[in-house]
């Protein structure tokens, strides 16, 4: 793996008596996408916010290339806040060449890369309207293309896909793809972790202040994300929780989902399938990103956390 752009060591932040970032460590590299994901409280807009040099940690440090946090080049930075904000009475054009200009950034490569970015979009001919007159999807599409204007090699992206239909989460994405495959650094956080799945090469996550679970996707799903049997057809739950290696069964309607312990071998397993079963639809995968999200959210298998190996 390719050196690390950004480092994050033992990072740790006080508000008053309340300890709301502890012992944080992770590190972000060239073209990757690493996802700090965790519910509402977790401390990651803390932890971003003290990357961005817009509140000083009590403890720890953050290091971008050589520079340590008071002297980190802000202009090798992007970034898209989770509190969107852009002056409503500008023109679109004349606030993304400030945005530029913040970051010294030439004015003349600056207008063709917004109007590059505005094609691609589907903002053509919006260079001149007001940010006022624009929709939400519209502005959160100007923001963004402010934050990647000037090329940084860190790009942090706070929330960005919230707020965006489906069909702008997907440019959204893309583009995030694009820029890491062209080597940018991405830093994400979202709450879509559909999409956050889609992307990352790489998590952490954080529940009230502390790491509980980091490393590469692949890595954290066969660690943690058990797999699951979800069966379409009339059966009876019980018949199901009786087979071997099972330790749930939820069932609605039409279905029944089957989740089996951590080292179930499915081959196997699939054997003690009775042939009796109405078996309309069979399907095997492991619990995913989101499900994952929620357990560690409301403290499910907090026991198998503990076994988890941290990055």
């Amino acid at each position: 793996m390719s050196k690390a752009i950004l480092s994050v060591s033992k990072l740790g932040k006080h508000f008053k008596s309340e300890r709301v970032v502890q012992n944080i460590s992770f590190d972000v590299h060239k073209g990757e996408v690493m996802a700090i994901l965790g519910p509402n409280g977790a401390g990651k807009s803390t932890t971003i916010r003290s990357i961005m040099g817009i509140m000083y940690q009590d403890e720890g440090d953050v290091i971008f290339h050589n520079h340590d946090n008071q002297t980190i080049p802000r202009h090798k930075i992007g970034y898209l806040p989770e509190e969107r904000g852009l002056y409503k009475n500008v023109k679109v054009m004349d606030i993304l060449l400030y945005f530029a200009e913040l970051k010294d950034y030439p004015s003349k490569k600056a207008r063709q890369r917004v109007l590059h970015y505005l094609a691609k979009f589907d903002l053509e001919g919006k260079e001149n309207t007001s940010v006022e007159a624009l929709s939400k999807g519209m502005a959160q599409k100007v923001q963004f293309i402010g934050a990647i204007t000037h090329e940084p090699e860190l790009l942090i992206l706070d929330e960005p896909f919230s707020g965006l239909d489906p069909v702008s989460q997907e440019v959204f994405k893309r583009e995030i793809q694009e820029l890491a495959d062209g080597g940018t650094a991405i830093l994400l956080s979202s709450h879509q972790m559909n999409l956050v799945e889609e992307l990352c090469d790489r998590l952490f996550m954080m529940h009230k202040g502390k790491e509980v679970i980091s490393g590469a996707l692949a890595d954290v799903k066969a660690q943690y994300a058990n797999f699951k049997c979800t069966i379409y057809g009339e059966n009876d739950r019980a018949v199901l929780e009786q087979l071997p290696q099972v330790q749930r069964v939820e069932q609605d309607a039409h279905s029944l989902v089957i989740h089996l312990v951590q080292d179930v071998h499915i081959t196997r397993w699939l054997q003690n399938i009775p042939e009796e079963l109405d078996i309309q639809e069979l399907s095997i995968d492991r619990v995913s990103l989101h499900e994952i999200f929620v357990d560690v959210a409301t403290g499910n298998h907090s026991d198998q956390l503990e076994g988890v190996d941290h990055a």
